[in-house]
């Protein structure tokens, strides 16, 4: 067997893609709703249909990706704005979840890294992208939201 087709029959063993049914019922979700498939007895969000069993992951990788696809899920619905015409005001409109998205992946990853160069990065980050949201609320003329303090101190999980 050649090595290509060696590693794509590996990786085919490792990878368990969702059945009919359940690409079925991930289609005929409502907006907002999140279409989770069963993988034994462990819901696995949209994006990770392709891993075998999001409970061969230790518990902190599992909790992680938990916290980023919600993320994602919520930045995803909230960039869905109606149009109004407005270029500046819908380009903001857009653009303000898509930042907050960044903010909250950011944390989740902060909750659970211990590497000190992709925590410092993720602090980076929330001071930017909340630093852009205010520019682009300025830009179109809307009060800035009440500061709070950015939460660069998230201390990762115990392992």
């Amino acid at each position: 067997m050649k090595p290509c087709a060696l590693l794509l029959a590996a990786l085919a063993s490792l990878l368990s893609l969702p059945t009919q049914t359940q690409r079925a019922s991930a289609a005929h979700c409502a907006p907002g709703e999140a279409a989770y498939v069963q993988h034994g007895s462990m819901p696995v969000p949209p994006h990770l249909h392709h891993i075998a069993a999001l409970a061969d992951f230790p518990p902190d990788s599992q909790a992680f990706l938990r916290e980023n696809d919600e993320a994602m899920n919520r930045m995803m619905q909230a960039m869905m704005v109606p149009p109004t015409g407005n270029i500046d005001r819908d380009f903001v409109e857009m653009m303000i979840p898509h930042h907050q998205g960044a903010i909250d992946m950011a944390k989740a990853v902060l909750s659970h890294t211990r590497n000190e160069q992709l925590r410092r990065l993720a602090q980076e980050i929330i001071v930017t992208q909340q630093q852009e949201i205010a520019a682009m609320r300025l830009a179109v003329g809307d009060p800035l939201p009440t500061a709070e303090a950015a939460p660069t101190q998230i201390a990762p999980a115990s392992r």
